[in-house]
């Protein structure tokens, strides 16, 4: 082992919860820099997409997993096949619960799920969004998540006002073994930057999007590529998929003005990510129930 290995740190970590626990912004709050989607639509995350905490004493690697339901579609189960895989290949999983919620049948069901991987691996219950109730709503649902499974750890957190996010961090990081980094330092997230780009793309489109939108968009980027002659510019040429014409109404607004927003507000988000100025080239296309449809599924990467 490597002296700087010597008591350190490192391991992966995961996240689940209903759809819209909180999951994505405590991944944010954790690393501190903008990684996971988080939307106000339930149903957002895809990917499972990584975020690292680096410490002097350990590095903490967050899969965030998509929300896991009932699935009524192929994409669905896809969506939660890649959850029950992750929650097999971490050395802790964080069960999210919002104070602001009763604990429900959809908890329930999760934890059923979870009992299987505890045997194996440690589960923390965590309360999120804590800033919206009182402590002593805090405390009800602290009691009503011990009724639901055997837990090895009870935190209450906000990633909003930073409520105990330093102390959910090293409760995750006391259950890692010890290792080197396994990331070089400074790496926020090992996701390729156009799983990333085409991420904020569609967390710009679904915002401000009616209800019946949250699944039916997918983002491909077509290229990404430096602007010919120019070393501080990049091209990102990105396609946006709906499933049906009438979505694509939707998504393009009276005289293309809701793609145009989309785009200046991806268009930011890209910047700061890349670090450069990027001209973002927006379009939409309709792929016909796409979320139904293996071939389409592969080509637009689920």
């Amino acid at each position: 082992m490597t002296s700087t290995a010597q008591g350190h740190r490192s391991g992966f970590a995961c996240f689940v919860g209903r759809p819209n626990a909180g999951k994505s912004t405590l991944t944010n709050a954790l690393v501190g820099s903008k990684v996971a989607i988080t939307s106000s639509k339930p149903q957002t995350t895809r990917h499972a997409i990584r975020g690292i905490v680096h410490r002097d004493d350990a590095q903490l690697v967050i899969v965030d997993t998509p929300g896991l339901h009932r699935p009524r579609t192929l994409l669905g189960q896809r969506l939660n096949d890649i959850v029950r895989e992750t929650w097999s290949e971490v050395d802790v999983v964080g069960f999210c619960v919002p104070a602001d919620q009763k604990v429900g049948p959809g908890d329930r069901f999760i934890a059923a799920e979870l009992t299987k991987v505890a045997k194996r691996t440690p589960v923390i219950g965590i309360i999120t969004k804590t800033d919206l109730v009182s402590p002593d709503q805090v405390g009800e649902q602290l009691l009503a998540l011990q009724e639901v499974m055997e837990f090895a750890e009870l935190v209450p957190v906000s990633a909003v006002d930073g409520f105990q996010v330093a102390t959910l961090t090293d409760l995750l990081v006391a259950r890692m073994p010890e290792g080197p980094q396994l990331y070089p330092g400074g790496e926020l997230t090992d996701e390729p930057e156009t799983t990333l780009v085409a991420e904020l793309i569609r967390e710009a489109a679904l915002e401000g999007v009616r209800d019946e939108l949250p699944h039916s968009i997918a983002v491909t980027i077509e290229e990404m590529v430096p602007r010919e002659g120019r070393d501080d510019m990049i091209d990102v040429h990105a396609l946006l998929y709906v499933e049906r014409s009438s979505q694509k109404g939707i998504v393009l607004g009276h005289r293309g003005e809701r793609l145009k927003h989309v785009g200046s507000t991806a268009r930011r988000q890209i910047e700061v990510l890349l670090g450069t100025r990027v001209y973002l080239d927006l379009h939409v296309k309709v792929a016909k129930d796409w979320q139904r449809d293996p071939k389409q599924l592969r080509r637009l990467g689920f």
